[in-house]
Order: structure tokens, then sequence, then C-alpha cells
């Protein structure tokens, strides 16, 4: 490693944290009324439920990079909300299958609304190629970190 690839990686790894610590402090809330109102693994759980629709307890883990236990923990104060419906899996009764709720929709939109709007303030300065280009980078930084955590060694 070059001296200045060092700086650039002690550098990344500084702004990497420091965007942790104001994405965990804010939960980048958003704006307006819907401010603060969904934590992060809710929000990504019912992300997920939205986009794949009906899944089982086993795959949404997988797909998450988390345990059942977890995804179980996780989905019953959304259940518990009524905006996660869970029922028995048809292909085997013992397995659970969590499904979003209208009501759920409905509650995942507010937030989804109120973060874009986040997003386009903080982003207000920027091009649109921009945002394109943090969001590609962003993107491929997240599915790097996912394949290294995961076991899959470097991406």
């Amino acid at each position: 490693m070059t001296p200045e690839s060092t700086d650039l990686y002690d550098g990344l790894q500084h702004e990497v944290a420091v965007f942790a610590r104001r994405a965990e402090q804010t939960r980048l809330g958003a704006l307006g009324p819907a401010r603060n109102s969904m934590d992060r693994a809710a929000y990504l759980l019912l992300s997920r439920l939205d986009q794949e629709g009906p899944t089982g307890v086993k795959a949404l883990a997988h797909g998450m990079g988390i345990d059942s236990s977890t995804v179980t923990r996780q989905a019953a104060p959304l259940v518990d909300a009524a905006l996660v419906r869970r029922t028995a899996d048809p292909d085997d009764g013992r397995a659970v299958v969590l499904q979003l709720t209208p009501r759920g929709s409905s509650r995942l939109e507010e937030v989804r609304s109120s973060r874009r709007e986040l997003m386009a303030l903080l982003t207000q300065e920027w091009t649109e190629a921009e945002r394109e280009q943090f969001h590609t980078l962003l993107h491929r930084f997240n599915r790097a970190m996912g394949q290294w955590q995961s076991g899959g060694g470097p991406a």
C-alpha cells in the first residue's frame, strides 16, 4: 500500500464511520410527521416484503443476511401493529410466511415519501448525474460489504 492509498483508505473509512453515525442518529428520519417514525429494521423488512411479496421467514433471513430468529423478532412488533400478516406456508404448514398488509403498504409509502424528500433536500445542489453516481457507488459498496460479511470474501 502506498502512502497515498493509505491516506485515501483512512479518509474513506472515516467518512463511512461518520455517515453510519449520522444515519443512525437521524435514522435518515426524513421530514415532516414521518420523521424518526420507523426504525431501520422495520423499514428494511417492510421494504423487502413490498419488493418480494409474501415470503417465508427463512428466505427473508437469507436475502437480508441475518438469521431467522432475528427476522422473527423484528417481525413481531410489525405483526402486532397490523403492518405485517403472519400465515402458514402453503407448502409447509410448519413454516411461517410474512406478508405486507394494506396498512403496512400505506405506512411504508408514507415513510418512503418522507425519506425521498430528505434525499432531495440533502442532494439539491448535486446534478442528476452526481445523484446517480452516488447511488451506484453506494449500492456497489453495500453489495461488497454484504458479500464480505456473508463469508464470500472480497467482492
